[in-house]
């Protein structure tokens, strides 16, 4: 697999001018059918077949790619066709599932529109749905023929969707850099260099998903915040107006995992001080309850990275270091929910 940081309007061109494909595919939500459709729209086929979902997390679910589905079957696409995901991580994560499954697969590439799909969502291979409540519960790793970032296309973000991207680059640091952590927590999130930053994140995913394609052992550290992030996300999910976004709830795992970190004796106070203080700054506090912790909880028992009943956590062992399956306890849990929230 390929990922290329460049102009849509060469890079696109350049791939299509190299295949044979017999059809063209695109998928997009109403957002960027709108803002980013028309950047690309004169480098494809006259005949393309376009597909329009709805935005969002809420979406990403097997009704919708049913719907996917019934266009692709309707039109007899034939396993020549191309899919292109121009969008999010929702786009890319569930347009790549449906390309990967339709007729036992076809070709895809990821034209990744957010921040948090040009550094973390778009690279890697993994893709999936969410099912019944959990998050990316149904998936399969495949990779995409290619993936083209312009960073331009960050400038049809809003400011929270780009600040929730932001998370993913802070995680990569944490995990694999601590002179970048360095450089850019000295700044406000916005005074940073996204283009020299989205490199920056997709040089650091792209070694590790190398290194470990399967997520057998190194690239679990990818999931940095996740665990604890992700449950957090999937309970405010089915709660109406507090749901957040995924950077915004990789912030609070990302805090209540360095609090885990700390207690273990894993990182110092003074690096967890450091790191919760840039973070609370940066995203403010979600509102979490004590009496919603146990609920919490149990939506770890989900996580992809468990053996058995066991929990298991990629934990900071100083910043710039990070280690995975680690085994963690319903009371620590418990207590790095309460440190946030307290």
């Amino acid at each position: 697999m390929s990922v290329q940081i460049a102009a849509i309007s060469t890079s696109l061109p350049a791939f299509l001018d190299h295949k044979s494909y017999s059809s063209v595919i695109v998928l997009v939500d109403e957002l960027t059918q709108k803002h980013c459709l028309p950047k690309i729209e004169n480098f494809l086929p006259k005949n393309h077949i376009k597909v329009v979902i709805k935005s969002g997390e809420t979406n990403k679910n097997l009704t919708t790619c049913v719907k996917i589905w019934e266009v692709m079957t309707k039109a007899n696409l034939d396993r020549h066709t191309l899919m292109i995901n121009l969008g999010g991580g929702v786009i890319g994560d569930m347009g790549g599932f449906c390309a990967s499954t339709y007729k036992r697969g076809i070709d895809f590439i990821q034209i990744p529109t957010t921040l948090l799909a040009q550094v973390d969502a778009s690279v890697g291979g993994k893709l999936g749905i969410d099912f019944q409540g959990f998050k990316n519960h149904l998936g399969v790793f495949q990779l995409p023929k290619t993936v083209l970032i312009d960073p331009t296309f960050l400038e049809t973000l809003t400011e929270r969707e780009k600040r929730s991207g932001f998370a993913e680059i802070i995680k990569h640091c944490l995990i694999r850099d601590a002179t970048k952590w360095s450089e850019i927590s000295q700044v406000d999130w916005q005074e940073n260099d996204f283009a020299t930053l989205v490199a920056h994140s997709v040089a650091i995913k792209e070694a590790i998903v190398m290194e470990d394609p399967k997520e057998a052992g190194i690239r679990k550290i990818l999931n940095l915040g996740h665990t604890l992030g992700h449950a957090v996300e999937t309970f405010l999910l089915n709660q109406g107006k507090r749901k957040i976004l995924h950077g915004e709830a990789v912030a609070v795992g990302i805090i209540t995992e360095a609090y885990i970190s700390y207690e273990r004796g894993l990182i110092s106070l003074a690096e967890l001080e450091e790191i919760e203080a840039y973070l609370f700054a940066t995203y403010g506090k979600v509102i979490v309850l004590e009496s919603e912790i146990p609920e919490i909880i149990r939506l770890t028992m989900q996580d992809k990275k468990n053996l058995g009943n066991e929990v298991r956590f990629s934990l900071l062992t100083g910043i710039g270091d990070c280690g995975y399956d680690i085994p963690v306890g319903k009371s620590e849990m418990k207590k790095a929910l309460q440190y946030y929230i307290g």
